[in-house]
């Protein structure tokens, strides 16, 4: 039952993803890791996705996000392949190589193994990448809540932080000036008395 709505939730928000970059002219491009494909078919089980979704990368290995999205391996030889360093860089690589507006990245820890010291299973990173050059990260703990549901649970969070970049920023209203409505008062110069010359006294 939880994961029908799950299911549910999931194509509610691809299809509000879709139409929000539709209206916006908006174009999206994934790479995933640990989610090895789901948002990308996640946002193409949408009919008419085309004209939004541009491609996905599946980058599983470590090979791969080096060759296909340009991770450093300095970054995942000090941070890790599940970390905010290498998420942030799988977004970027996809949105440099798809020349597309907004990447999404994810990259975590599934299970039921591959957990290391720090890194429990359930630990996902998430990065979003936009044209203007915002970048927006986010580490989510679900826990050891089953395969499966890290990977749907992922795939939601995902399509969340897409639809918060699309928005775009929030700008601020520009202050209108203020108009003082006191007439200023004329500014008047000092007299200036001519001194009177004093007959010394004798």
């Amino acid at each position: 039952m939880a994961s029908e709505r799950q299911i549910g939730s999931t194509t509610t928000l691809a299809r509000s993803l879709l139409d929000l970059c539709r209206s916006r002219k908006l174009t999206i491009a994934t790479a995933e890791s640990c989610t090895g494909g789901l948002v990308a078919g996640a946002l193409t089980d949408i009919p008419g996705s085309s004209d939004v979704i541009d491609r996905g990368f599946v980058t599983y290995s470590n090979d791969a996000k080096r060759a296909m999205l340009g991770v450093e391996a300095s970054t995942l030889a000090t941070f890790g392949a599940v970390s905010k360093e290498t998420a942030t860089q799988m977004a970027v690589g996809a949105l440099e190589r798809a020349g597309v507006d907004l990447a999404v990245s994810i990259t975590g820890i599934a299970g039921p193994g591959g957990a290391v010291p720090g890194k429990p299973v359930g630990l996902v990173h998430f990065a979003v990448a936009a044209r203007d050059g915002r970048i927006t990260h986010r580490e989510c703990r679900f826990g050891a809540i089953g395969r499966s549901a890290v990977r749907q649970r992922s795939v939601i969070e995902a399509l969340r932080m897409l639809m918060e970049m699309a928005r775009g920023p929030v700008q601020a209203k520009p202050k209108r000036a203020t108009v003082s409505r006191v007439r200023p008062r004329a500014v008047r110069s000092p007299r200036r008395h001519a001194a009177k010359a004093r007959r010394p006294r004798g």
